[in-house]
Parts: C-alpha cells; structure tokens; sequence
C-alpha cells in the first residue's frame, strides 16, 4: 500500500501540480489522529513515513521513570536502558508503538487526506488561475441555467452570470459561446466562485481592446466609457500622436472593427467620439450624432449648457434621454440641452451667433 501511495502523491505533484511534502505532512497529521482515535491513546505520538522503506511506524513518547504509573506515558529506567543505557530518568524517549494493522488504519487515512487535500489543492490553483483574470474578457460556454444564474464554463470552473449582469435583449440558450467579464473572483469554503457580466462597461473596453491593435498597444488610449447594455454605448478614445485619427482606427476599414463588436453585443448600438481636455470640444464631440451651436460652461458645478439647432434638439436629447444620458456619463459634466429659440429667448444666443451658426448649417446641407 505505502509504494502505492507515493506513487500517487508523486502523480498528483507532476500532474496536478499539488505539492507533495503538503500532502505528506497532512497525511501524518491525519494518521496521528487515527491512531489516538483507534487505540485509545493520549500519549504524544509521532508518525514516521519513510518514501524510501514505503514504511509508516508510529512512535509514543514516553517519560522514562523509576516506577510506571501510566503506561501509555512512561516507561521504566530498565526498559529504557535496554535500549540505550544513557538513557537517564526524566529524560524522554521514542518508543515504536506500530500496531498490526496499522496499514489499514493508514489507508483509511490517506485515502480520505488524499481525496480532501487534492480538491483544496485543486480550488487553490483553480483560484489562482482566475484571480487574476479579475476585469479581463473570457469565453465560455453556457452549461445550465437557473432563475438567479446562468452558468458559463471558462474551462475548469462555471462562471456564475447574476440575473442583474445579463443584457435585456439576449436570450442565453445551454451550449451558446459568449464573452463575459470577469467583475469578481472570490474564494470560500466550497471553492472558488467566478462572477462574470454582459453588461458592465469594462466589457466594452476589453472588446475594443482586442479588436483594435491600436489600443492593445497603447497607440490609442480608451478614456471613458459609457453604456446602456443591449441598447447604446458611448467611448471616448484618444491618441497622443496628433497624426494617428483614434476614432478611425476603432471604427476600422469600412467599419469592419467596431461592426464586429457590435454583432458580439448583438446589435448594441456604439457612439465613438474623440477625447479632449477641453469640456467644451469634449461635450460636443459626446453628444454625437447631433450638432452642437454652442456650449457654455460652469467650471464651479462642473456643468454644462449645451445649444443645439432646433432641429436637431430631440436627436440631441435622444429616446428617453439615452443620448444626453450617455454623454454626462461620459464626460462627467452635467449636461442642460437647450434649442436654439429656448436659449434666444434667455439671452444665451445673440442673433450674430445666430446668423453665423445657420450660414455653417447651409453651407453643409448645400455640400452634401
């Protein structure tokens, strides 16, 4: 049995890659235990587990003693003396107490510390692995569902996807392929749990990430993100090199890039817009595909009055808000919309801004 066993620590070191010095030491633990429970004894005891012999032999310590009072603790100076004579009272001695069928109490243990050691060793590297997947893209596949979870295999764990991180307008089928983030890796006592979403926004920059070599590279930095999952997003993207358009590296050839992020979103409609310090240049470009006249800034409130074509006044404020929404999200500024007769009749436009503002207005429609 003893040759057996190490094998299969040697096996589960190589393979599984579980130290086998942690097994052993768990294991003499384990058949310490066994042997007090098994023979009734409290003496202090010691296991011996020889890799090279493939002997376990089991050591009391004893008291050496005039006279013996308790057996289990003591043993006389005679005895003692037998076995080394300068041996002296009060000193201590290992005495052999292996039973007979010690090697079915021991495989007993080692079965059970084996199997026990080998699946905490298993979350522990399952843990490992993944903790520092934490805010990276995985693919899985979907295994089950349930009406909190559904459940995607990354590989050697199932990934749980809450309720709460699933995009309204996906339906997820057992066996369907999908990128998920990864927003949580947490370890207890049942192992580790991977918690992973669809609609954060990190899953968003991650995309573009691996789809854009410019942003993987760091040519073309994601400054912000912002995302109503499964219906619109806005990314802001900008590039240090002023000869590099980051907005045409991520929209790609003929709009291949982000036309490919967008079908692995299923249909999820994607603003991308230039980055810049200024908050005027900045809300303009965010609130994307409208036109803006004018934006009039509150650095105090970190707030903005944004002045737009009559026309083009819903289009700014987007269904429901979606677009105003998105952009503040964005930016970070609070953003007022306001038409042009709205912000006339306040005083905020002047009619020479006015003029100017409707001649650039012409001149466009006159080029297209």
């Amino acid at each position: 049995m003893s040759s057996e066993l190490f094998d299969a620590m040697n096996y589960l070191e190589k393979e599984k890659g579980i130290d086998k010095g942690l097994l052993l030491e768990a294991l003499e633990a384990a058949l310490i235990s066994a042997y007090k429970k098994n023979f009734n004894s409290a003496t202090n005891v010691r296991v011996d587990i020889n890799e090279d012999e493939g002997s376990m032999k089991v050591f009391a310590r004893k008291t050496i003693v005039d006279e013996v009072m308790d057996p289990q603790q003591e043993i006389a100076l005679e005895s003692a003396k037998e076995i080394d004579p300068n041996y002296e009272e009060e000193d201590v001695i290992e005495v052999e107490v292996t039973p007979m069928d010690f090697g079915r109490i021991a495989a007993q243990a080692a079965k059970q510390v084996v199997t026990q050691r080998v699946r905490e060793a298993e979350r522990g590297i399952i843990y490992g692995e993944y903790v520092d997947r934490e805010e990276d893209v995985m693919t899985g596949i979907i295994q089950r569902k349930d009406p909190r979870f559904v459940y995607v295999n990354l590989g050697k764990i199932e990934a749980r996807l809450p309720e709460g991180e699933q995009m309204p307008t996906e339906t997820y089928d057992v066996h369907d392929r999908l990128k998920v983030f990864v927003t949580k890796v947490e370890n207890s006592n049942k192992g580790p749990h991977i918690y992973v979403s669809r609609t954060h926004p990190g899953l968003l920059k991650r995309l573009f990430e691996m789809e854009v070599p410019e942003i993987y590279d760091g040519t073309v930095e994601v400054r912000s993100v912002a995302r109503e999952a499964g219906d619109r997003s806005k990314i802001s993207v900008y590039a240090e090199d002023q000869e590099i358009d980051p907005v045409g590296s991520c929209v790609g050839q003929r709009g291949q890039r982000v036309q490919a992020i967008v079908n692995e979103l299923k249909g999820e409609k994607i603003d991308i817009v230039q980055w810049s310090e200024d908050p005027i240049e900045y809300v303009s470009n965010a609130l994307s595909p409208s036109k803006v006249v004018e934006v009039l800034v509150d650095e105090e409130e970190k707030a903005t009055t944004v002045i737009v074509p009559d026309y083009q006044l819903s289009l700014a404020i987007g269904k429901r808000g979606q677009n105003a929404r998105l952009a503040a999200k964005l930016t970070g500024w609070k953003i007022d919309i306001k038409s042009e007769s709205e912000a006339r009749d306040q005083g905020l436009l002047d009619e020479s801004e006015q003029t100017d503002v409707d001649e650039e207005i012409e001149d466009e429609l006159f080029d297209e």
